[in-house]
């Protein structure tokens, strides 16, 4: 064991400076001996990752081959993606090594397979929300890291990071959310540090009213008994109903909060008898509005609970129809 493991490092050593091979040679060589020596593994991971502290090591064209390299290994599979702790180290960071070490990299890795198996690579050893720490601390920003890849040719893993950057926020805000709401903070304070975060990490209104419906459902210790439920479920909204409003301006708000509604009612079988109130309920307190409910009711609603639900809403959408050709008419005489 000893033996084939100090040829792969007297190899590795031999030739890291020079890398005359093509890549292509250098990944054929490792495949074959790792398959043939299977314990070895490890070890060459461990070679890898000692390799990678020293990049300041190697000139520019040494450390583009070795990226190149790197990135077809863990492609295939023969490297774990846990090597790129490596690149965190603080001397490489702060001299800009690491982000273009990255670079090439991520290119050679993206090239081989797609940007939704290297997510998934990272994802195995939780490295998907640390790729900002390329860069010093005054620079790890989404702008930042996007600007850099993107112009780098790597649009495709600049929209990756700020997605997960997205989904972090969102999780961070339904769980600040809930913690507010909980301590029974004022609904003016909850409304302007929502639209804060909304700002900051972009996130689009019918995003935000899904998050606040969820956490506002969330806040309550349901009624077992679906007679109850109902009327537990209007009182608790309706004290609810000024901060759902303050994000119901748009029209597809008020759809995402519809199927939202619909999709709860459904997947919790106690609300099943609740959803027409809820909707009247919200109707009522402006938080929705005549034209996201009819077209909620011809064509935008979901599958789950279909027939129950529009059947509950089929004598209050025929009233709003009415009130609506009612409305026509009067702007029509008065013209």
């Amino acid at each position: 064991m000893l033996l084939e493991q100090n040829l792969i490092t007297a190899d590795m050593q031999k030739h890291s400076l020079t890398f005359w091979w093509p890549v292509e040679c250098w990944v054929s060589v490792f495949n074959k001996l790792i398959r043939r020596y299977k314990y070895l593994e490890k070890g060459f991971e461990d070679e890898v990752k000692k390799l990678l502290l020293f990049l300041k090591g190697f000139s520019e064209s040494e450390r583009n081959k070795l990226a190149m390299l790197t990135g077809v290994l863990l492609a295939n599979g023969t490297l774990n993606a846990s090597i790129l702790n490596s690149l965190y180290n603080e001397n490489l960071v702060k001299e800009g090594v690491s982000a273009a070490f990255a670079v090439k990299l991520f290119k050679s890795w993206i090239n081989e397979k797609d940007i939704n198996a290297v997510a998934a690579s990272l994802r195995k050893v939780s490295m998907d929300n640390r790729l900002m720490e390329l860069f010093p601390a005054n620079k790890q920003s989404v702008e930042h890291f996007t600007k850099y890849f993107t112009e780098a040719g790597l649009k495709e893993l600049s929209e990756y990071v700020r997605n997960q950057q997205t989904i972090g926020a969102r999780k961070e805000l339904q769980k600040e959310l809930q913690e507010q709401m909980s301590r029974g903070d004022p609904f003016k304070d909850i409304i302007l540090y929502v639209k804060e975060e909304m700002k900051k990490n972009n996130i689009p209104e019918p995003v935000v009213i899904g998050i606040i419906w969820s956490s506002v459902m969330s806040t309550v210790e349901w009624n077992k008994k679906e007679e109850l439920v109902a009327e537990q479920a209007i009182k608790h909204l309706k004290q609810y109903s000024p901060l759902l409003a303050a994000f119901t301006t748009q029209g597809q708000s008020e759809l995402t909060l519809l199927l939202k509604i619909q999709e709860y009612c459904y997947d919790n079988i106690h609300f099943m008898k609740a959803f027409q109130k809820i909707v009247v309920l919200f109707y009522k307190a402006e938080v929705l509005s005549e034209e996201p409910i009819l077209k909620w009711y011809k064509d935008a609603h979901v599958a789950k609970g279909k027939s129950v639900f529009l059947e509950q809403m089929k004598k209050f959408v025929e009233w709003l129809k009415n009130a609506e050709e009612e409305s026509e008419s009067e702007a029509e005489e008065g013209d």
